[in-house]
């Protein structure tokens, strides 16, 4: 109703998953952007980091990724010693908010997820560089990785929906949910399904529901 009231509707960043990149997640949330239609504009942005190797690579558009765990590689479950990248990407992120924006939130995907919950807890001890009203969390998870540990020393108070798949065979449930655990009340939205943002007219409702409580930022 807020963003109805103003006349336009919420901006959002879109953060891509690993291994994916803006056009792609352009193309999978397809049926989100939709679901959203004059609530939210959903503009997604690449990770700064080329992912090395892989069938999916076709030169003009490699798949991409928000950090590494190891050389190259990622994995959610990894407690990685020596994570390379992140801080790169926290710049694209603040960088994207700065020239495409205003925007009034994120919405991340699985690693993109993950990266969107640290901007949320910058955000919430006052990082100036990102100046967003809150966070959907897809398949999210947190980082296992010590030199990240000081994202979720303290609870993250910044309004989050979480969505978890029930069957999501690449973050298992209980990693999302624990990410929600870290976060000062936030709205967890279950569904039935697997690694994928979800729109089916459950998830629409909660998604419009959530968008409801915030009014768009004033243009520059």
């Amino acid at each position: 109703a807020g963003a109805m009231a103003e006349g336009r509707p919420l901006r959002v960043l879109g953060l891509h998953g690993y291994r994916q990149s803006e056009r792609r997640f352009r193309q999978r949330t397809g049926a989100l952007r939709k679901a959203l239609r004059g609530r939210a504009e959903l503009v997604a942005v690449n990770a700064p980091h080329p992912v090395p190797g892989g069938e999916e690579d076709d030169g003009d558009d490699p798949p991409r990724g928000w950090w590494f765990s190891g050389p190259g590689t990622f994995e959610a479950g990894e407690v990685a010693a020596a994570p390379a990248g992140l801080e790169e990407s926290l710049s694209a992120v603040a960088a994207a908010l700065a020239e495409l924006g205003p925007f009034d939130g994120l919405l991340g995907f699985s690693q993109g997820a993950a990266l969107a919950a640290m901007v949320c807890a910058l955000r919430a001890r006052g990082d100036p560089r990102f100046p967003v009203a809150f966070a959907i969390l897809v398949a999210g998870f947190a980082s296992r990785a010590p030199a990240h540990g000081h994202f979720y020393r303290e609870p993250i108070a910044l309004p989050t929906l979480h969505v978890v798949g029930d069957a999501d065979a690449v973050i298992a449930a209980p990693l999302s949910r624990d990410l929600a655990r870290r976060f000062v009340e936030p709205v967890v939205l279950s569904h039935p399904g697997g690694h994928f943002v979800p729109a089916a007219a459950p998830q629409k409702a909660a998604y419009l529901d959530f968008l409801s409580r915030f009014r768009p930022a004033r243009g520059r």
